[in-house]
């Protein structure tokens, strides 16, 4: 098994991250004779709060693990310190959009910043054309107009893509994606031939700089609180109590309200001008319209006019088919043919046909509730 060549390239960077889908990223391009640097990246010093806590992620083990390989497959290795751009392009837009009552996906800023920017960057400077992740995702060229396509991973129980979609064009050509036709059985069953120590390594499921999934607490560490305190009320604008800031609550959340009702609440709204949380029952979390700004193009250009794609609100929807509106100002109104449950802003929506990423932007608003 063996990973294309890369014509033009003259050097290829591997993000290492310690775990098994980039070691194996590494192993298919060092045996197909790629001229091959490993870097790691270290993101986030957890140490600054005297606490120290690590997950499946970034840890110093992790960086351990991936030098390891990097010396198994007789590549060089370096660790690179992107802590500050780390700081202001995820951890500052995660910290802001809690507050401003929308839920992050940090993961698309780091890949499109200091994955597939800084990183590349990088890169360059040590004489490397490419990089190479261990991402589920693929690229392919379009015959006709020369665009580069994101598509979905082989595997679709571990596409990607979804993360990847604010890749400008000038990304996708130096990205490599050895892992995009494989299945994850077989990395693994590579990993263990090849003698891999990470082979049998668990996968990361956390947000990096939040091993421990308290997302509240590190809002309230990084920014003194989670928002000015205020009233929680029902749809039709009844006080059924109080909270200590929007950053505290999602869209869809049922546990943790504090309340006592006849039947099961949901947060349905946060409107962190007013410090309102609104909940309602379960029905009232659908919504079949929303707005999305900062679209990026993926696979195609800007469409003249509406069309109809399968749009994803989150990593783990599978999709439903909607109508699609290009707005003015890198917008779009996505329009589902049946309502669908709890569309989060701050979430992202990412637009397919069949395998290719269309378009994707970030959630900003759905039709607001009547209080």
């Amino acid at each position: 098994m063996t990973a294309p060549a890369i014509p033009g390239h003259r050097r290829t960077v591997v993000a290492m991250s310690g775990g098994v889908d980039s070691s194996v990223a590494a192993l298919l391009l060092k045996e197909a004779g790629e001229d091959l640097i490993g870097l790691s990246m270290q993101l986030y010093d957890r140490t600054r709060d005297g606490r120290s806590v690590y997950g499946r992620c970034c840890s110093p083990r992790d960086v351990q693990d991936a030098r390891t390989v990097a010396d198994r497959l007789g590549i060089p290795f370096y660790v690179l310190n992107l802590e500050e751009e780390f700081q202001r392009e995820v951890i500052g837009d995660f910290l802001s959009e809690y507050r401003a009552g929308r839920t992050p996906v940090p993961c698309v800023q780091c890949n499109s910043g200091p994955k597939f920017r800084h990183l590349a960057g990088r890169a360059l400077m040590l004489g490397a054309g490419s990089v190479a992740t261990g991402h589920y995702a693929r690229v392919r060229r379009h015959p006709a107009t020369g665009r580069l396509q994101l598509l979905r991973a082989r595997d679709l129980s571990r596409d990607q893509s979804y993360f990847l979609f604010d890749l400008s064009q000038d990304q996708l050509g130096r990205a490599v994606f050895p892992l995009g036709e494989m299945h994850k059985v077989d990395v693994r069953r590579l990993a263990a031939r090849r003698d891999l120590p990470n082979a049998d390594k668990p996968d990361s499921q956390d947000i990096c700089f939040v091993p421990d999934g308290d997302y509240r607490g590190f809002v309230r560490r990084e920014t003194g609180d989670t928002g000015a305190a205020g009233e929680i009320v029902d749809t039709a604008g009844t006080v059924r109590g109080r909270h200590d800031g929007v950053a505290s609550y999602t869209i869809g959340q049922r546990r943790g309200l504090g309340l006592t009702a006849e039947r099961p609440l949901y947060v349905v709204a946060l409107d962190a001008r007013s410090s309102r949380v609104v909940v309602g029952e379960d029905r009232e979390l659908y919504r079949d319209v929303l707005v999305a700004d900062r679209v990026n193009w993926v696979s195609i250009g800007r469409p003249s006019g509406a069309f109809e794609a399968v749009a994803r609100i989150r990593s783990t929807h599978r999709g439903a088919p909607a109508t699609v509106e290009p707005l003015p100002n890198d917008r779009i109104r996505v329009v589902f043919h049946e309502p669908q449950r709890a569309i989060t802003p701050g979430q992202a929506v990412v637009l397919y046909e069949d395998d290719r990423v269309l378009a994707g932007g970030f959630i900003r608003e759905t039709p607001p509730l009547t209080v």
